[in-house]
């Protein structure tokens, strides 16, 4: 039975590490990393950048895989921790929607002239609002 259990942690890993691994090729292929650092004027820390992801990356897909792992921090943490990945995910998405210049097209196509900062913030708005939501409410309530 304890064999079972291994297999399957060593899947389960190893498929974790695979998708992890394809996230990080992205970011790194895309620029996201230095891309971020130039912007916040911050890139002699490019390595404390890259140190960070990779090693969140790691914890998250061990984090995971391993369900049973209890972290006994209280709500301090897990507020920092969510508020961290929150900004982590807010820059993720702005860098990438910055590389692919998605807002600008559409903006150009719906012939608008100004605002842009206000649909940022308003996705931002929402998308800490829908996280609100599942905080409160927990993932897994419309099950």
């Amino acid at each position: 039975m304890w064999f079972n259990h291994v297999i399957l942690g060593f899947i389960g890993l190893a498929c974790g590490l695979s998708v992890a691994s394809g996230s990080f090729a992205i970011a790194v292929k895309l620029g996201i990393i230095p891309e971020m650092a130039s912007k916040s004027k911050t890139a002699k820390r490019i390595m404390t950048y890259e140190n960070a992801t990779i090693l969140g990356g790691i914890v998250g897909n061990v984090i995971s895989v391993f369900t049973q792992i209890q972290f006994p921090a209280g709500h301090i943490f897990l507020a920092l921790f969510g508020l961290s990945a929150g900004i982590f995910v807010g820059c993720l998405a702005v860098a990438l929607a910055e590389i692919i210049n998605a807002y600008p097209i559409m903006y150009r196509r719906m012939k608008l002239k100004m605002g842009m900062e206000w649909m940022l913030a308003t996705i931002a708005i929402g998308k800490t609002c829908g996280c609100l939501f599942y905080f409160f409410n927990g993932y897994d309530s419309g099950a």
